[in-house]
């Protein structure tokens, strides 16, 4: 069993994950689900750019209509560099559900939790090192997987896995 990666840690992709528009919308459709318990809500907060897409359907799926952003900056194409605040949000995070697609290294997660302490951390994917910074997720994946979001690619031709290399 391979260990779990501390906070923050950065763990090169060794294996990919391709989600698809429709995989995505059922996953952040089951969250809502999830959270449907918990509220109500103030309102929703979408970390931007991955959260936005999921946070627009938990907010139509639990009837929330006041949505704002918290905008970092953290990737250039695949490496994460180090985290710039583009945009925050005023308050502690009382009553609101933060939103994002993915939960990696933890260390945009701890940057919100820093910002929005009585918020609740909501995400549809998890890595083991950035799990124990949200409170709600639907799937877990591992360290070393990299996820294709539906955004990020386009349909062409893949080889079978056992011809990778990597697979």
């Amino acid at each position: 069993m391979a260990e779990t990666p501390e906070p923050g840690a950065v763990v090169q992709p060794r294996r990919t994950f391709p989600v698809s528009w429709e995989e995505l919308h059922r996953h952040a459709k089951a969250l809502a689900w999830r959270l449907m318990s918990l509220g109500p809500w103030t309102g929703i907060v979408a970390i931007t750019r991955g959260g936005l897409v999921p946070a627009a359907i938990v907010a139509r799926e639990l009837e929330v209509r006041l949505i704002d952003t918290v905008c970092i900056a953290s990737y250039d194409d695949r490496d994460q560099g180090g985290l710039e605040v583009l945009k925050k949000m005023p308050g502690d995070g009382t009553g609101w559900l933060i939103i994002d697609d993915l939960v990696d290294t933890g260390k945009t997660a701890q940057a919100v939790r820093d910002m929005l302490p009585e918020a609740h951390f909501a995400t549809v994917y998890a890595k083991p090192a950035g799990r124990p910074l949200v409170d709600t997720f639907i799937t877990e994946v591992s360290q070393d997987t990299w996820i294709l979001f539906p955004w990020d690619t386009e349909p062409q031709s893949v080889p079978p896995i056992v011809q990778s290399r990597d697979g």
